[in-house]
């Protein structure tokens, strides 16, 4: 009885742990696509007389765009074991094997790497666009900055 109520915590701690907090960082890499898209839209290149002030304003939060999209497999791969490690201790308590237990649990618990990678590639995604903007932008200053020194 014991063990029953420890594995159905893991299970839960699984599902919402594992699976919420890569919601939370997808929720997270679209809250910051839009503010930097928003900001790149509104960006006063006249106020800058750097350009290293400039990209820094522009590369605001893409580290944290960069750090979701290269860590969110591996948060999904976390996941991934843990349902692994509870699908064999379950089998071991069990003491049979029962196949179609196995393969439900090992599915279950590959949902995880699943959805770590949904999270990862538009991340990526995203990351490589705002990238672009801003090399996009900053050669715009440049240019400009150019055709005021002559």
């Amino acid at each position: 009885m014991q063990t029953e109520g420890l594995l159905l915590y893991a299970e839960n701690a699984l599902d919402y742990g594992i699976i919420g907090l890569l919601i939370l960082m997808s929720i997270v890499t679209l809250w910051l696509f839009i503010e930097r898209m928003m900001f790149y839209a509104t960006v006063r290149l006249g106020d800058y007389d750097h350009r290293d002030m400039l990209e820094m304003d522009l590369t605001d939060n893409l580290s944290v765009i960069s750090a979701i999209g290269s860590n969110a497999p591996y948060v999904g791969l976390l996941g991934t074991v843990i349902g692994i490690m509870l699908t064999f201790y379950t089998m071991g308590d069990a003491g049979a094997v029962d196949a179609k237990k196995i393969m439900v649990g090992l599915a279950l618990a590959l949902k995880a790497t699943a959805m770590g990678l949904v999270v990862a590639m538009p991340a990526i995604v995203v990351y490589t666009i705002l990238l672009r903007k801003v090399e996009k932008i900053l050669t715009v200053f440049d240019v400009a900055q150019d055709k005021k020194a002559k």
